[in-house]
């Protein structure tokens, strides 16, 4: 039993409760475990004081800022994350450079890991600028030599926010810079020291690949994301870690959708087809919204191509209806995600109205 007045010995014990509905919520996926934990935080801020002990009170925050963020980009909001960008930049006021430069630094790439994901939702070159200074400052002080997993760290989150740069302003040279970056980690993220990290940059580099590949006319770096991918799921298997391993299945079918539509065969489209189907078995609506409606609207792409490779109606009506519904979801609460499929749901529209006619043609009178 913890005397009642004991603040220091209760703080650590609220503390270890928010740090196992954390770790359950995280590994699991469970929301509510994650909604639970930050709730707990917020006590454990109410039993420890900036002035009376700073240090645990900068901990906290930048605790509270983590599990804020892992729900913010589950939720697909913004809410969150400025939460979490707000609790890590409390903790800064007292974890300085100066005198405790390594959690500076660690709090700086978690800042920037808010910020970056802000960005990415609010299509923000603006956040992501701030991301990346973020990121360079935390390297002022993670450096290789001296906590080289950390360092890793952030040249991988680094690689994200570059990448998504890329994506905002429309420029290789990011997704290049992305690429080398996420390269750089893998030196230290290694398959045998740090098996998950190593598996998540195997999947961030081949989403820079990825971006790199659609860009140019070839298949070479396309080929290049589906190996990275694959490489990923050696170790993001769904028994350990089923939200990490559906979104690498997820990534894996967009770059195999764009092999498809590069090749003349179908083994490739079906391979993406599969992919998105594997990602779905955990990236459910209820769980994951926004995430949902962009698998289920790829899968719809693929099979729509599928479908007009081997004028196959009922293929064709299901593509509609999946690419449909996403574009349907998305519209609600994010516009520029669902801009990318209106167009094809007409194509995929014009597509089924053309198999109709020649079916019907088929039919005797």
């Amino acid at each position: 039993m913890i005397a009642p007045f004991d603040r220091n010995a209760q703080w650590h014990y609220v503390l270890r409760q928010a740090s196992e509905l954390d770790d359950h919520g995280d590994e699991l996926g469970d929301n509510q475990a994650l909604e639970e934990a930050i709730g707990v935080y917020r006590r454990a801020l109410t039993l420890v004081s900036r002035e009376r002990v700073p240090v645990d009170w900068a901990m906290t925050q930048n605790n509270l800022g983590n599990v804020l963020q892992k729900l913010g980009g589950r939720e697909g909001g913004t809410e969150r994350l400025e939460e979490a960008v707000a609790a890590y930049r409390e903790a800064l006021k007292e974890y300085t450079q100066d005198r405790l430069p390594l959690e500076w630094a660690t709090t700086q790439n978690n800042l920037g890991a808010a910020l970056q994901t802000l960005g990415r939702h609010e299509g923000s070159t603006a956040r992501l600028e701030e991301a990346i200074a973020a990121f360079q400052d935390a390297l002022k002080e993670s450096i290789r030599e001296r906590v080289p997993l950390e360092w890793a760290m952030t040249q991988n989150n680094l690689g994200i926010a570059l990448q998504h740069l890329g994506d905002c302003e429309n420029r290789t040279a990011h997704f290049e810079e992305a690429v080398a970056a996420y390269r750089d980690a893998l030196k230290e993220y290694t398959r045998e020291r740090v098996p998950l990290d190593w598996a998540t940059t195997q999947n961030n580099l081949g989403n820079a690949l990825r971006r790199l590949g659609e860009r140019d006319s070839g298949t070479a770096r396309l080929e290049q994301a589906v190996t990275a991918y694959r490489e990923a799921l050696r170790e993001r298997t769904q028994g350990r870690v089923p939200l990490d391993w559906a979104a690498t299945q997820h990534n894996l079918g967009n770059a195999l959708l764009a092999l498809g539509e590069r090749e003349n065969g179908t083994a490739v489209l079906e391979d993406a087809v599969a992919a998105y189907r594997d990602a779905l078995k955990e990236i459910t609506r209820e769980r994951l919204p926004l995430g949902w409606a962009m698998a289920t609207g790829n899968q719809g792409v693929a099979l729509r191509l599928l479908a007009e490779r081997r004028a196959h109606l009922s293929m064709a009506e299901l593509a509609l209806t999946q690419i449909t519904e996403a574009f349907e979801t998305l519209s609600a609460h994010h516009a520029h995600y669902a801009a990318s499929y209106e167009e094809e749901v007409a194509v995929a529209r014009a597509l089924v109205e053309r198999l109709r006619k020649e079916c019907g043609e088929d039919i005797e009178p």
